[in-house]
């Protein structure tokens, strides 16, 4: 397995100094947060963590073995979330960004503010549209500073700093998921996730407050 490379955020630090990598987990779950890591980089930083790719390629004992050569490796990181009422509230996009922008405000909290966010995906969830704050009965931007967003498909592949984001956020988001009381789901298999006992399960059990209970659920048993 190659590790990713670091050639667009060194062009991009250039231009930015510090760049922060982003990515998100838990978007697609059924029930949990959504987690958004963030991990801040600069061109003087020392090599790459050796296997560090898209925390999807990982074993889930590869993940939690990159974890301190990540925290040393990047200048600061965090992991924000936003809960399933906030989902439930706002929708996933606005979740979205209030995780991603509550990761940003704990490193800047530390003393350090990026030049700019390199971003996995197509769609700019971080700073679009303008209308995500500031609404009606919407939520507080805890960060309330603009960044200029690179957007990169297959970025927690491809570019080293997002790929560390993926593997904090998934490492934290699966944790958080094991440790939640549990009557019967079986977060610690599924994470939230549909699969086909989870699905039983909520057939059986109902829905819980962890479940984001604006979403379409299973409403009778998977075979």
């Amino acid at each position: 397995m190659s590790t990713a490379s670091r050639d667009l955020e060194m062009s991009l630090a250039t231009r930015w100094g510090i760049v922060a990598g982003m990515d998100e987990v838990g978007r697609g779950a059924l029930a949990g947060p959504v987690a958004v890591g963030v991990a801040l980089i600069g061109a003087d930083a020392p090599p790459v963590p050796a296997g560090l790719t898209d925390s999807k390629a990982l074993t889930p004992r590869r993940r939690d073995a990159l974890v301190e050569p990540i925290q040393s490796w990047v200048q600061d990181c965090a992991v924000g979330y936003a809960s399933p009422q906030e989902i439930d509230r706002w929708g996933i996009i606005v979740a979205l960004r209030l995780a991603g922008r509550r990761a940003l405000a704990e490193v800047a909290s530390r003393g350090l503010v990026p030049g700019g966010v390199l971003l996995d995906g197509s769609h700019d969830w971080l700073s679009e549209p303008d209308d995500l704050f500031g609404g009606i009965d919407g939520p507080e931007d805890p960060f309330g500073v603009a960044l200029p967003v690179r957007m990169q498909v297959k970025a927690d592949l491809s570019c080293a700093v997002v790929a560390a984001a993926s593997v904090l956020a998934k490492v934290a988001r699966d944790r958080l998921m094991t440790e939640t009381e549990d009557p019967g789901y079986g977060w610690a298999s599924n994470k939230g996730y549909g699969s086909a006992a989870h699905a039983r399960a909520i057939a059986e059990l109902g829905v819980s407050d962890f479940h984001r209970r604006s979403w379409k659920m299973p409403t009778k048993p998977t075979k």
